[in-house]
């Protein structure tokens, strides 16, 4: 049995001491601010209902924010590979743009969970992991000198398993949640014999925004292989919730199956519009509703979704329990163009990097990433000629190619891929000038 974690109190400051052996989901990123971690053992004789699995919770908080918003919580899915991969959720640049945008903490869990263990004892928030996520908050607040972070709203966003844990907290939690995005997976709503006992669904529950994304190939267009039962989960779940009038839409990767694909530039848009509208005007403050009428509509048809454009919800004249809701013009543009294709497009340019340092022959910046595109790249000029990109190619087997590349789950891979370039060709001796020009994922160039 590996030792447990023990929680000190030096000078005031809250810290976590492994002294173990580092576990196997250990992560070996740093955690020094702007990023936090706590880490919790799972209980040598779990009690009913208390997880059962070891997890980490990394947060990032933007540098120089006085008094957080709200929390982004990127949740990954079951499996082993799928839990690991959570270790770099809050290393993510492109969605630490969304949070810095609002003023809000990024995180990242990793629940512990072995290879073919149930992940229904971690991903159904009722087994543990909202106590435990709840406490984290409590720990990480005193850690980072947020305490706002154990009261402040949540912004969900979750991949198969991590659908069902996102979509189960906003059933539990509607007043705090913002808005939930569930990738390829959903609580359960109806009781089925052998599974979870189903959530219910009150009336807080269904002002809360939702967006049920999953891949045409599972069991859209597909109606055979592993992942072929996702679209009737996510029908059920979509056709309870709209019938009581919930906020809920349905987005459709068309080439994708249970990988994420390109599905982030439209999650991203998407959770910046509800927490645009939903954030409180003051922090402490109640989440702002959404007016009766507010959000554009457009009937539920995943076969051929562009048969009828969205439409405002005041002029939309069809059945409304079988229509799914988008929370604005932009993103019903962005929508139509994600189900067609995913090539939502972007006419805006990404942020120039910034403090570019050159020690030697070593070139070394930062950069944020663009909030509609992400980052692709970086393209090196030196005395005014190009002479590198980095990366040389970038890569992504699951979409767009990204600069931190991405795994099954939509978090980076590891090792993080350094803002760094060793210009080997430089003249000894000669005094050179550099030029660094960030590129997103739409192919624009920054300043």
């Amino acid at each position: 049995m590996r030792t447990p974690v023990i929680l000190a109190v030096i000078l005031g400051t809250l810290t976590a001491a492994i002294t173990a052996p580092v576990a196997p989901y250990e992560n070996p990123l740093p955690a020094d601010p702007p990023y936090y971690r706590m880490r919790y053992e799972a209980p040598a004789e779990p009690k009913e209902g208390e997880l059962i699995y070891p997890v980490s919770y990394t947060i990032w908080i933007p540098p120089g924010v006085k008094t957080l918003r709200g929390l982004i919580i990127h949740q990954h899915g079951c499996g082993e590979g799928s839990c690991k991969s959570g270790q770099t959720g809050a290393y993510d640049i492109h969605w630490q743009a969304l949070a810095k945008k609002h003023d809000c903490a990024l995180m990242g869990p990793s629940y512990e969970q072995p290879d073919k263990a149930d992940c229904q004892k971690w991903c159904d928030p009722r087994q543990g992991s909202d106590a435990a996520f709840q406490k984290s908050l409590v720990d990480l607040g005193k850690m980072s000198g947020h305490p706002e972070l154990t009261t402040v709203p949540w912004a969900l966003w979750g991949h198969s398993g991590g659908g069902h844990w996102a979509g189960g907290m906003s059933l539990l939690h509607p007043h705090r949640v913002a808005a939930a995005w569930l990738r390829s997976g959903v609580p359960p709503v109806k009781a089925v014999e052998g599974k979870p006992a189903p959530y219910s669904i009150d009336e807080a529950a269904t002002t809360v925004p939702l967006m049920c994304n999953l891949g045409t190939k599972e069991g859209v267009t597909e109606k055979d292989g592993r992942f072929a039962g996702v679209w009737g989960g996510v029908e059920t779940f979509f056709s309870k919730m709209r019938a009581r009038g919930a906020l809920i839409g349905v987005s459709v990767d068309p080439f994708s199956s249970h990988d994420c694909g390109n599905q982030r530039y439209l999650a991203i848009p998407w959770l910046d519009a509800c927490l645009t509208a939903r954030l409180p005007e003051n922090p402490g403050g109640p989440l702002r509703p959404y007016a009766e009428d507010a959000g554009w509509l457009a009937p539920l048809d995943v076969t051929s979704p562009n048969a009828v454009a969205p439409r405002a919800a005041h002029a939309f004249n069809g059945p409304l329990e079988s229509s799914l809701w988008l929370p604005n013009e932009t993103i019903a543009k962005a929508w139509s163009q994600y189900v067609k294709d995913t090539a939502i497009p972007d006419t805006t340019a990404p942020p120039a990097p910034s403090n570019l340092t050159v020690k030697g022959n070593e070139l070394t910046w930062e950069c944020e990433a663009d909030l509609e595109s992400g980052l692709a790249g970086f393209i090196i000029e030196r005395d005014g000629k190009v002479i590198a990109k980095v990366p040389e190619v970038a890569t992504n087997p699951f979409g767009r190619p990204l600069f931190q590349n991405l795994s099954y789950s939509d978090t980076p891979t590891q090792p993080l891929v350094a803002m760094h370039y060793t210009d080997t060709t430089a003249e000894a001796g000669k005094p050179h000038q550099y030029r660094v020009i960030a590129v997103n994922t739409a192919g624009l160039e920054s300043e």
